[in-house]
């Protein structure tokens, strides 16, 4: 019985070229994530899909294992990423591992901590299907977020009776991270909204999603403020 990590790493990004590999504070971005993955004592292995040969390689000397580089199909910028997790859990499994959990970490989330895995794998239980990781929003749908209605014209994008004249009378709403996400083998194929969804909050500093160099430049700046990499 073993929990698994698995860090989906594919090499055609394109907001920030080579994002995976790219160095941040002398070292290769996945770096960051396997590392935290193997201070984790309740994972017991960390894998990687992708395909591309030198983010794979890269992975293989920081410690996580590649056992194949990911078909093309499965590499595109449209591919969904539970089948990508399912095709490496599978492929895991036939090598005669017993997967009972899966800990995804995406790579590109440098500046979570070792905690915040813990946590959110501590939150699954007999009751959770899988736990996702997200921070209070700066915006929120009852309030100050609009969408374009059928006239052309925009309103809120969801209201309440009476409406709300102040963002404290709204309720509470959460921007997802993509940081961490966790499942029982048994749930994996529901994804995340198909069955019991629990939430680990993480402060929005650990919540950044590097997905443009403005990202990749504000990780790099919290990262010298706080004295290096995430704990």
């Amino acid at each position: 019985m073993t929990t698994i990590c698995t860090i989906c790493a594919r090499g055609g990004s394109v907001g920030v070229p080579r994002k995976n590999i790219r160095e941040l504070m002398g070292k290769p971005l996945i770096a960051y994530t396997i590392e935290q993955a193997l201070s984790c004592p309740g994972i017991g292995a960390v894998y990687v899909s992708t395909d591309d040969r030198e983010i794979a390689d890269v992975a293989e000397r920081c410690g996580a294992t590649v056992p194949f580089l990911r078909p093309p199909e499965l590499a595109t910028s449209s591919a969904a990423k539970l089948p990508v997790i399912e095709h490496l859990v599978e492929a895991v499994e036939k090598t005669g591992v017993e997967v009972t959990r899966i800990v995804d970490l995406d790579p590109t989330s440098p500046l979570r901590h070792v905690a915040d895995i813990e946590a959110a794998m501590s939150a699954l239980n007999d009751d959770v299907d899988v736990v996702i990781t997200a921070y209070p929003s700066d915006k929120n749908p009852y309030f100050n977020m609009v969408e374009f209605r059928g006239d052309g014209f925009v309103g809120l994008v969801k209201e309440l009776p009476g409406g709300v004249t102040a963002r404290q009378q709204a309720p509470q709403v959460y921007s997802m991270n993509a940081s961490i996400y966790v499942w029982h083998r048994a749930t994996l194929a529901l994804g995340l909204w198909n069955g019991r969804t629990w939430l680990h909050e993480m402060p929005r500093e650990r919540s950044i999603d590097i997905d443009s160099e403005i990202d990749f430049e504000l990780v790099e700046l919290l990262m010298r403020k706080q004295g290096g990499g995430s704990e």
